[in-house]
């Protein structure tokens, strides 16, 4: 392998955190040559298709940014989504991820995931764009975020739900207005109405 393509790989890896086959490709690179990195320990495999440089500085949200690079149709949501607005203490063991109701299952090795449908505005509304670790990563915003722990309050606990909300208002992460738009969106206006009464109180 010339070292020239070695350090391209390297360096790009190094750079991005993440590479996958097709990059390489898209180099001029034969997948082949990832594979014999990875027998060396230059890289780690931690997708089919996806590496990573073993020496590149992993953050705290670095399962986002490699659920994304996999999954670029896919929404952080619910606990994940909270973890990444740091509102609550919730610290998921895997990663909370909303596809389209009539997408295929998505299958990783790593990280773990969650895997919750949502259809029509439930899937498009209140989507944020964030760069982390050079990966472009959505995630729902803390008001939408709100309301989709409401609606699935039977999946994440009701205490969950209520710490978040009280938490994301004492910390003015939302307005109403946002949080009603929300709401209505994903039906649960009526649930939560009674708990915002109590905050606004």
């Amino acid at each position: 392998m010339p070292a020239t393509d070695r350090d391209r790989l390297l360096r790009v890896a190094r750079r991005r955190g993440a590479l996958s086959a097709r990059e390489a490709s898209e180099l001029g690179i034969h997948s082949q040559q990832l594979s014999r990195l990875v027998a060396e320990g230059r890289l780690q495999r931690i997708n089919r298709g996806q590496y990573r440089s073993p020496d590149y500085p992993v953050t705290e949200h670095y399962s986002l940014a490699v659920t994304a690079k996999a999954l670029p149709n896919a929404v952080i949501c619910l606990l994940s989504a909270l973890r990444f607005h740091e509102i609550g203490t919730q610290a998921p063991a895997d990663v909370w991820v909303a596809i389209d109701r009539r997408a295929r299952q998505p299958r990783l090795d790593y990280p773990r995931l969650r895997v919750m449908r949502f259809g029509g505005p439930a899937l498009t509304a209140g989507v944020e764009e964030h760069r982390i670790e050079g990966q472009l990563v959505k995630v729902y915003s803390a008001a939408k975020t709100l309301a989709d722990v409401f609606k699935y309050r039977n999946k994440v606990g009701l205490d969950v739900a209520l710490e978040a909300l009280r938490e994301a208002w004492r910390a003015r992460r939302f307005t109403m207005d946002e949080l009603s738009r929300y709401a209505t969106i994903c039906r649960v206006h009526r649930v939560m109405g009674p708990y915002l009464e109590l905050l606004v109180a």
